[in-house]
C-alpha cells in the first residue's frame, strides 16, 4: 500500500504533499526504478487520496504490486504543473538522495494535466528521465527536438473531447521531425479516460523498465 508524505521545499520553492509506494523487497539493499506520476486537474488540492484514483496507484490500492517505487506529488488547487517545474526538480533531487532508487532509471508519466506537466518537465530537463509516458495531454511540439533522443510512449483516446487527440499527434510528429522515434497509441472510440487502458497495457511496464540513461 502507499503512504502519505510531505516534501518540505526551500523557502523560494513550493512544498509538495505526495503519495509514496515502495515495492516488495524495498530497503534490502537493492536500487529500484523510480516512477514519478503527475495526476490530472481533477485531483488537485489537499486531499491526497485523490491522487490514487487513476493510474498505477489505483491498482496499488486494489492490491496489485509493482517492481518500482512510485512517488506522486499533488498539485495545489487551481494551479498547473507548469507552475512548479523548479519545485518538481527539487522534489526529484531530494527523492534521489533519500530513496533507494536508481538515478539512471527514473521514469516520468502523467495523465491529462499531468501529461501536459510530463511534456513540460521533460522538455525542460530531458536529462533527468530514462523514459516518459504522457497520456492525453497537451504539448509544445515546436520544442520536440528536446526529446529526439528520449524514449517516449504517448497514449490518447481518438474520441477525446477534453484534450483533442491532435495534441498528442502534433507532439509525436514534432519529435519525429527532429529525428526522434516516439511510440504513439491511439484508442479508437475512446474518450478522455484513455489512461484506463494505457496503464493496463501489458507491454508498457516491460518497455519502460528496459530503458536507462
Amino acid at each position: 500500500m502507499y503512504t502519505q508524505q510531505r516534501y518540505h521545499a526551500p523557502a523560494n520553492l513550493t512544498s509538495l504533499s505526495y503519495l509514496e509506494y515502495l515495492p516488495e523487497g524495498y530497503g534490502q539493499g537493492s536500487k529500484f526504478p523510480l516512477v514519478v506520476f503527475l495526476h490530472g486537474a481533477g485531483e488537485r488540492g489537499d486531499d491526497l487520496e485523490k491522487v490514487a484514483v487513476h493510474g498505477w496507484l489505483k491498482h496499488v490500492r486494489e492490491g496489485e504490486n509493482f517492481p518500482f517505487v512510485i512517488l506522486a506529488p499533488q498539485c495545489p488547487d487551481g494551479k498547473y504543473w507548469g507552475c512548479y517545474i523548479e519545485s518538481l526538480n527539487a522534489f526529484l533531487t531530494d527523492a534521489l538522495e533519500r530513496y533507494d532508487v536508481d538515478p539512471a532509471r527514473v521514469y516520468l508519466t502523467g495523465l491529462s494535466m499531468g501529461a501536459t506537466g510530463t511534456w513540460l518537465w521533460s522538455l525542460a530537463n530531458p536529462e533527468r528521465f530514462a523514459a516518459i509516458i504522457p497520456i492525453c495531454g497537451t504539448g509544445v511540439y515546436w520544442y520536440g527536438g528536446q526529446l529526439a533522443n528520449k524514449p517516449v510512449w504517448v497514449f490518447h483516446g481518438e474520441a477525446d473531447n477534453v484534450v483533442p487527440v491532435t495534441e498528442s499527434i502534433n507532439m509525436v510528429q514534432g519529435i519525429r521531425k527532429r529525428g526522434g522515434n516516439p511510440k504513439l497509441t491511439i484508442y479508437p472510440g475512446v474518450g478522455h479516460n484513455s489512461w484506463a487502458q494505457a496503464y493496463t497495457d501489458p507491454e508498457l511496464i516491460p518497455w519502460m523498465l528496459e530503458k536507462t540513461l
